[in-house]
Protein backbone atom coordinates (compact mmCIF):
# COMPACT_ATOMS: atom_id res chain seq x y z
CA UNK A 1 0.00 0.00 0.00
CA UNK A 2 1.37 3.40 -0.67
CA UNK A 3 1.34 5.92 2.52
CA UNK A 4 1.64 9.67 1.46
CA UNK A 5 2.87 11.91 4.44
CA UNK A 6 2.74 14.96 3.04
CA UNK A 7 2.65 17.54 -0.14
CA UNK A 8 6.35 17.14 -1.36
CA UNK A 9 6.21 19.86 -4.38
CA UNK A 10 3.55 21.74 -6.76
CA UNK A 11 4.33 22.59 -9.97
CA UNK A 12 2.90 26.48 -11.07
CA UNK A 13 3.36 27.53 -14.96
CA UNK A 14 3.84 31.32 -14.67
CA UNK A 15 3.92 33.82 -16.54
CA UNK A 16 5.91 36.63 -14.78
CA UNK A 17 8.67 35.26 -12.34
CA UNK A 18 9.29 38.55 -10.81
CA UNK A 19 5.99 39.49 -9.62
CA UNK A 20 5.83 35.44 -8.32
CA UNK A 21 9.25 35.76 -6.46
CA UNK A 22 8.16 38.65 -4.94
CA UNK A 23 4.84 37.36 -3.85
CA UNK A 24 6.42 33.88 -2.80
CA UNK A 25 9.43 35.32 -1.01
CA UNK A 26 8.64 38.40 -0.21
CA UNK A 27 5.06 38.27 1.49
CA UNK A 28 5.58 34.20 2.54
CA UNK A 29 8.46 34.00 3.20
CA UNK A 30 9.55 31.25 0.98
CA UNK A 31 13.51 30.52 -0.42
CA UNK A 32 15.01 29.95 -3.86
CA UNK A 33 16.14 26.68 -3.18
CA UNK A 34 17.53 25.81 -7.01
CA UNK A 35 17.32 27.40 -10.73
CA UNK A 36 17.65 25.62 -13.78
CA UNK A 37 17.23 28.58 -15.83
CA UNK A 38 18.13 26.55 -18.81
CA UNK A 39 14.48 25.03 -18.25
CA UNK A 40 12.81 27.76 -16.97
CA UNK A 41 12.96 26.11 -13.43
CA UNK A 42 12.68 27.92 -10.21
CA UNK A 43 12.66 25.86 -6.86
CA UNK A 44 11.38 27.96 -3.56
CA UNK A 45 11.66 25.83 -0.60
CA UNK A 46 8.06 26.20 1.45
CA UNK A 47 8.74 24.83 5.01
CA UNK A 48 8.96 20.98 4.56
CA UNK A 49 8.03 21.25 0.68
CA UNK A 50 8.85 22.84 -2.55
CA UNK A 51 6.77 24.94 -4.92
CA UNK A 52 8.44 25.27 -8.08
CA UNK A 53 7.73 28.35 -10.71
CA UNK A 54 8.17 27.67 -14.18
CA UNK A 55 7.64 29.84 -16.98
CA UNK A 56 4.75 29.59 -19.80
CA UNK A 57 7.72 30.05 -22.35
CA UNK A 58 10.44 27.84 -20.88
CA UNK A 59 11.57 24.40 -22.07
CA UNK A 60 9.06 22.91 -19.39
CA UNK A 61 6.46 25.38 -19.69
CA UNK A 62 5.89 24.97 -23.04
CA UNK A 63 4.99 21.89 -22.70
CA UNK A 64 1.81 22.66 -20.39
CA UNK A 65 -0.59 25.00 -23.66
CA UNK A 66 -1.98 28.16 -22.16
CA UNK A 67 -0.44 30.30 -20.04
CA UNK A 68 -2.54 30.14 -16.85
CA UNK A 69 -5.34 33.19 -16.75
CA UNK A 70 -8.42 34.68 -15.84
CA UNK A 71 -10.30 31.96 -18.21
CA UNK A 72 -8.21 29.03 -16.58
CA UNK A 73 -5.88 28.06 -14.21
CA UNK A 74 -3.45 25.48 -13.56
CA UNK A 75 -4.87 24.93 -10.40
CA UNK A 76 -7.64 25.16 -7.99
CA UNK A 77 -5.75 26.19 -4.87
CA UNK A 78 -3.34 24.90 -2.58
CA UNK A 79 -2.69 24.88 1.16
CA UNK A 80 0.42 25.63 3.31
CA UNK A 81 0.14 24.95 6.76
CA UNK A 82 1.70 28.44 8.54
CA UNK A 83 2.73 27.52 12.11
CA UNK A 84 2.64 29.73 14.25
CA UNK A 85 -0.95 30.33 12.86
CA UNK A 86 -1.64 34.47 14.49
CA UNK A 87 -4.34 35.83 12.58
CA UNK A 88 -3.18 39.42 13.19
CA UNK A 89 0.47 39.07 12.30
CA UNK A 90 -0.68 37.14 9.04
CA UNK A 91 -3.05 39.98 8.44
CA UNK A 92 -0.45 42.53 8.96
CA UNK A 93 2.29 40.40 6.39
CA UNK A 94 -0.17 40.64 4.04
CA UNK A 95 -1.30 43.91 4.39
CA UNK A 96 2.66 45.60 4.38
CA UNK A 97 2.78 43.84 0.53
CA UNK A 98 -0.92 45.03 -0.42
CA UNK A 99 -2.25 41.46 -0.24
CA UNK A 100 -6.04 41.31 0.75
CA UNK A 101 -7.37 38.31 2.11
CA UNK A 102 -10.99 37.70 3.72
CA UNK A 103 -11.43 36.51 7.70
CA UNK A 104 -10.12 33.39 8.72
CA UNK A 105 -12.38 30.45 8.71
CA UNK A 106 -12.33 27.06 10.17
CA UNK A 107 -11.41 24.70 6.93
CA UNK A 108 -10.66 20.55 7.21
CA UNK A 109 -7.47 19.48 6.07
CA UNK A 110 -5.08 16.76 6.78
CA UNK A 111 -4.47 17.14 10.32
CA UNK A 112 -8.44 18.30 11.10
CA UNK A 113 -10.29 21.72 10.74
CA UNK A 114 -8.40 24.47 11.97
CA UNK A 115 -8.33 28.08 10.87
CA UNK A 116 -7.23 29.00 7.00
CA UNK A 117 -7.15 32.18 5.16
CA UNK A 118 -7.36 32.42 1.41
CA UNK A 119 -5.30 35.13 -1.01
CA UNK A 120 -4.44 34.89 -4.45
CA UNK A 121 -1.12 35.50 -5.94
CA UNK A 122 -0.25 38.00 -8.91
CA UNK A 123 -1.27 35.38 -11.34
CA UNK A 124 -4.59 34.37 -9.63
CA UNK A 125 -3.33 31.06 -8.12
CA UNK A 126 -5.20 30.92 -4.58
CA UNK A 127 -3.42 30.34 -2.01
CA UNK A 128 -4.69 28.48 1.50
CA UNK A 129 -2.71 29.33 4.92
CA UNK A 130 -4.13 27.20 6.81
CA UNK A 131 -3.34 27.07 10.49
CA UNK A 132 -3.24 23.83 13.21
CA UNK A 133 -6.48 21.97 14.21
CA UNK A 134 -8.47 23.45 16.71
CA UNK A 135 -8.61 21.33 20.13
Amino acid sequence: MIRIREIDHLVLRVVDPGSMLRFYCGVLGCTIERRQDAIGLIQLRAGRSLVDLVTVDGKLGRAGGAAPGREGRNLDHFCLRVEPFDEPLIREQLLAHGVSAEPAEPRYGAEGEGPSIYVTDPEGNVVELKGAPAG
